[in-house]
């Protein structure tokens, strides 16, 4: 089906029915993402819910009260997935096999099923049935020491990093590729996603440069984690923070030049000695006018600049509204579905309805 501009209106994924286990963070982030591509979901819930009730996340789909633990709720739940084409869940290791609806089960009864399982430490290794939290899971990577300053400890960067960038990202990536490997072969496949693994692969870039000494991980040596005066935040004089990220020559040299910076700072850009001391001669400017005077000046420029927004600032952004970027729904605030598809306009966001079991 198509709009009038010609764009289909139904996502990628339309016509690929999801049914999502019920869990917390990465798992319905991951059956969000799935629904803003097109895909049906229908949620199986336990009865009063899973405690973290979410208008955004949860949106646009069915949920069905089930108590997977009796007779009759296991039962309905296998009817749910012989017909489906993806099933994701986010229990410990061992606890769909001990409710008799285990990949081994359910992929046997429907052999074209992708069973997406999302876990932080994964299915099997020592710690597989630890308890543990996206903190723990950075931790054991090596990116939140990454993550330290000068300053004391490292602190976790909300649960960006792990539940959502090495767990919900890659177990949609694993399902998109097992739907596509589904099509050339008409087999299902079981999708082992662990925040540690995904984490682990997003080091990578810093894997690569580390040894050659492009980068250092070390606090105050990071430039690329705010150790360089061309690539940190600043607070103005109004108490609100501004973000540079000159790293380029060039780039570095306008911001020098727009802000009235010594020109030294240019020639020390690369001088790790003196970082501190250039760090604080930016800071001096940056704290001399207000946040939306630095915007005025330097947004939309090649100076690599931008405002530090909170989330209601940003929606008010005119970059963000000029894209649509956020919507109200139900009183709360909703990204646009990312990526972007062309030929496809993105699908409405429903609250969640729940449907009679």
């Amino acid at each position: 089906m198509s709009n009038e501009s010609g764009a289909v209106v139904d996502g990628p994924l339309a016509g690929v029915t999801v049914v999502e286990i019920s869990s917390i963070g990465p798992g319905p982030h991951a059956a969000m993402l799935l629904r803003d591509m097109g895909a049906t979901i229908l949620r199986v819930e336990r009865p009063g819910g899973n405690g973290w009730p979410n208008p955004v996340v949860d949106r646009g789909r069915s949920v069905l009260e089930l108590d997977l633990r009796s007779a009759a709720g296991k039962e309905q739940c296998l009817k749910l997935t012989d017909n489906a084409d993806v099933l994701i869940e986010g229990f410990r290791p061992g606890v769909m096999e001990r409710l008799g609806l285990g990949p081994d089960v359910l992929c046997e009864r429907n052999s074209r099923l992708i069973y997406g399982r999302m876990t932080g430490w994964g299915q099997d290794g020592p710690l597989a049935r630890a308890a543990g939290h996206d903190i723990n899971y950075i931790a054991l990577t090596g990116a939140l020491a990454a993550l330290r300053s000068d300053e004391g400890p490292p602190r976790p960067p909300l649960n960006l990093v792990g539940d959502f960038g090495g767990g919900s990202t890659y177990l949609v990536m694993g399902v998109l590729a097992a739907l596509f490997q589904r099509a050339q072969t008409g087999e299902g496949q079981i999708v082992d996603a662990a925040i540690v693994d995904g984490v682990a692969s997003l080091m990578s870039f810093f894997a690569g440069l580390v040894p050659s000494g492009a980068i250092s991980l070390e606090p105050g040596q990071n430039w690329i984690g705010g150790g360089a005066p061309f690539y940190r935040c600043y607070r103005c004089a109004d108490g609100r923070d501004i973000a540079v990220g000159a790293v380029e020559q060039q780039f570095y040299r306008q911001l020098l030049e727009l802000i009235g910076a010594p020109a030294t700072l240019l020639e020390s850009q690369n001088d790790h000695a003196r970082w501190p001391a250039d760090s604080e001669v930016l800071a001096g400017i940056f704290a001399g006018r207000s946040r939306d005077d630095w915007c005025k000046l330097l947004e939309g420029t090649d100076a690599c600049f931008a405002p530090v927004l909170t989330l209601e600032e940003a929606a008010d952004h005119p970059h963000n509204r000029a894209r649509e970027q956020y919507r109200t729904r139900d009183g709360a605030l909703h990204a646009a579905p990312a990526p972007r598809f062309i030929r496809n306009r993105s699908p409405a966001f429903p609250s969640k309805a729940r449907v009679k079991g």
